[in-house]
């Protein structure tokens, strides 16, 4: 791989959401490598933390994204690249007949508000300068539904891809770029508790729980899930001047799983 420039961001202040855990911390790392000022949020303070300014914050709620973002302008004064990668999901299987209207609400405000409560604090500011950057991270979720357990989170995330959009209509003509990626199945610690989860469950081995996965999504081309680094160098790729043309697109990160064009 590419050794990283130490001053490809420097000068540049940048916040990650969801950022102590996999794909999350390997763009706040990304990042800290590439000389950026770095601050991740998450719920849960890790136990240790060394790449950056942590937020304790839960973005689901109005007031925990109204404390992120008051955060990262009181410690940094503000933020010139902001990455809304938190999200996920609780959705039990058995179909749109199992999802609550809590767990609706539950999906939405994890995987779409605080990506909208975050745009409305912080891109004011880069509307100011005339530059910055938003990317929102998406899912192929959103064109790839499992409807036994994934209707709402795939909802979600169709609606934050069309969001990202609209808002980069709006924010191009005034210096500020947006673009979303859309990753496929990212092989993290949370991925690898799964599967041996699967394989406890199905009295089968890991490798056996992990074909299983693949099958469920119908494959992945590539023979395997993305690391998370390989999503974080793309985040960082968008991220960077070496983008500077790109906007209002979104990018696939999925070893080809979706079939089509």
């Amino acid at each position: 791989m590419k050794s990283i420039d130490p001053a490809e961001f420097q000068g540049q202040r940048i916040l990650v959401t969801g950022g102590t855990k996999g794909a999350g911390a390997a763009m706040v790392r990304r990042f800290a490598a590439g000389g950026g000022k770095v601050a991740a949020v998450a719920r849960s303070a890790p136990s240790e933390w060394s790449d950056g300014l942590f937020i304790q914050a839960d973005v689901a709620t109005r007031a925990g994204a109204e404390e992120a973002a008051h955060r990262a302008v009181e410690e940094l004064g503000g933020i010139d690249i902001l990455v809304h990668n938190v999200g996920g999901s609780a959705t039990p299987g058995g179909g749109f007949a199992a999802i609550t209207e809590e767990l609706w609400q539950q999906e939405m405000n994890l995987n779409l508000f605080p990506a909208v409560r975050l745009d409305r604090a912080l891109v004011p500011q880069m509307i100011e300068r005339g530059s910055g950057v938003v990317i929102h991270v998406s899912s192929i979720q959103r064109r790839l539904p499992l409807p036994d357990s994934t209707t709402a989170y795939a909802a979600a995330k169709a609606a934050l891809t069309t969001y990202s959009k609209s808002l980069s209509k709006e924010l191009g003509p005034k210096g500020v770029r947006v673009v979303s990626v859309a990753p496929g199945w990212i092989y993290t610690t949370a991925a690898e508790a799964m599967v041996k989860r699967i394989a406890e469950h199905g009295g089968i081995s890991e490798e056996a729980a992990r074909q299983q996965i693949l099958d469920a999504l119908g494959g992945i081309p590539i023979g395997r899930p993305a690391k998370p680094e390989e999503v974080a160098e793309l985040v960082a790729f968008l991220a960077s001047p070496r983008a500077a043309s790109i906007h209002g697109a979104e990018y696939v990160i999925d070893g080809g799983t979706i079939p089509t064009i």
